[in-house]
């Protein structure tokens, strides 16, 4: 707790004091007048200058504040016929804490805008999820579907539903464990020889359900376990095959 009990304002305001400094500056308000105005006088620029962005104080707040007031000195008047009026201890550390307030609101303004980006960014999977499952219904609703399935090697099946209608395919992997070592499981379009990446599952996964457009173009689906994250080319043998 500060040696001085009147350099609490700042803080007091600002919700940055422990509960030990809290009780002890109430008390002292009870016989200051120049704190208890000064707190009027903070409180009110600190709802101006917050307006509606301001949150919770971060934690170094107090601290900041703190050292905001011992760090602002009285300046000296400069020599003139009629000498400006000394600022006094009261006004420097109302000035002091504002300071404070203005950086306290910008940091909630940055906060505000990093959380503002975070639900641009969950709204766009969750678009682009709501977007996969219609493509999917649409394939697996599909008067022309075909589903066709093979068991992995590994253990689990997979299972490929195509419509030529819609020109793309849905394939559904569900292994009975996911890969160890390093290695995850990968699925493959193949056109003749040349296989495709369908896309790697992530490692200790097991399942997944992938859309690939064009899919009934293809002559078959194939799953591989390779290292992680995947590879450019099959490096293991078909732990399945497709025919389509």
């Amino acid at each position: 707790m500060t040696d001085n009990v009147h350099s609490l304002v700042g803080p007091y305001v600002l919700d940055a004091v422990d509960d030990l400094e809290r009780a002890a500056f109430e008390r002292h308000l009870r016989s200051c007048d120049d704190c208890r105005a000064e707190v009027a006088e903070l409180r009110e620029a600190a709802v101006r200058l917050a307006d509606d962005l301001w949150s919770v104080p971060p934690p170094a707040l107090r601290d900041t504040v703190l050292t905001e007031i011992t760090n602002t000195r009285q300046l000296t008047p400069s020599p003139a016929p009629s000498p400006a009026p000394a600022r006094s201890p009261r006004r420097l550390r109302l000035v002091a804490a504002a300071a404070v307030v203005v950086a306290a609101v910008g940091a909630g303004a940055a906060v505000y805008a990093v959380q503002d980006q975070r639900v641009r960014d969950e709204r766009a999977v969750a678009e682009a999820a709501r977007a996969a499952e219609e493509r999917i219904r649409a394939v697996l609703s599909a008067p022309d579907l075909e589903v066709r399935e093979q068991p992995l090697t590994s253990g689990g099946r997979v299972t490929v539903a195509s419509s030529r209608l819609t020109d793309a395919g849905v394939i559904m992997l569900a292994a009975d464990s996911a890969p160890a070592d390093g290695r995850v499981y990968q699925l493959w379009t193949l056109r003749g020889d040349s296989p495709t990446s369908a896309g790697a599952l992530a490692e200790g996964q097991a399942a997944t359900v992938r859309i690939v457009p064009g899919l009934p173009a293809s002559s078959g689906v194939g799953v591989t376990i390779e290292p992680v994250p995947g590879s450019a080319k099959p490096t293991q043998p078909l732990d399945a095959l497709v025919s389509l």
